[in-house]
């Protein structure tokens, strides 16, 4: 009886820990937020900074300069990935100078044991390892045969109804690419802090607490010295 409790316990704790080892390890999100604007709604996402912190810094720093605005998704492969256009070929309109200092600038591959999986946000580049650029996908399921080989920066926060919806958008095949056979594009885009919206929140609280101490305080100053 003491041997059969004893294989139990072990059996469960080689389970316990089996499961431990195959739950993802999922890197905590920055506080910034970006939001692309697209002809089929809008798609919210993350980054990973300290997972890619250049590869973050360099698309970050193109959504500030506004230079996915009028850009396009040239690629929807169903259950695998929605391709954001390079900015330089992708846009509609033409580039100012500092947009264009950065869009054409190439980074480093920052990979990672960070998994592929619907919602990350993943580089594009070609054949060299360090060509990323401004092209990167964002997975619309899970794509092992990317782990390792393209650098994850980020992840789909909110707007997977959108990405479903680009999902069905008849396509055509162009060599390895399934293209969309009309352009989806990026109307405008915009970015914000989500820590700044935590200190509104907070603010207003305080606000409305300062407010109701006031009336309190005047209440018996009025009721103490009339």
């Amino acid at each position: 009886m003491g041997n059969a409790r004893i294989l139990i316990f072990t059996l469960a704790c080689v389970a316990l820990h089996s499961v431990g080892k195959a739950l993802p390890h999922e890197p905590q999100l920055g506080s910034a937020r970006v939001v692309f604007q697209t002809s089929y709604g809008d798609i919210e996402f993350g980054f990973y900074p300290t997972v890619a912190p250049v590869t973050v810094e360099h698309i970050f720093k193109l959504v500030r300069l506004g230079g996915y605005n009028t850009n396009h998704f040239f690629r929807v492969d169903k259950g695998f990935v929605a391709q954001v256009a390079d900015v330089p070929n992708g846009r509609s309109a033409p580039m100012n100078e500092e947009q264009k200092k950065v869009a054409y600038k190439t980074i480093p591959g920052e990979f990672s044991d960070v998994k592929h999986v619907r919602g990350i946000l993943s580089m594009g580049r070609h054949d060299d390892p360090n060509s990323g650029g401004s092209s990167f996908s964002m997975l619309l399921g899970d794509a092992p045969h990317l782990d390792g080989k393209y650098a994850v920066f980020g992840k789909v926060t909110r707007g997977d109804e959108t990405l479903r919806k680009l999902e069905e958008v008849p396509t055509r095949r162009e060599g390895i690419f399934v293209m969309p056979t009309e352009r989806i594009t990026i109307l405008s885009t915009y970015y914000y802090d989500t820590k700044m919206e935590s200190c509104e929140e907070e603010r207003t609280v305080l606000k409305r607490r300062l407010e109701a101490s006031f009336l309190e305080v005047e209440r018996q100053r009025m009721k103490c010295f009339p």
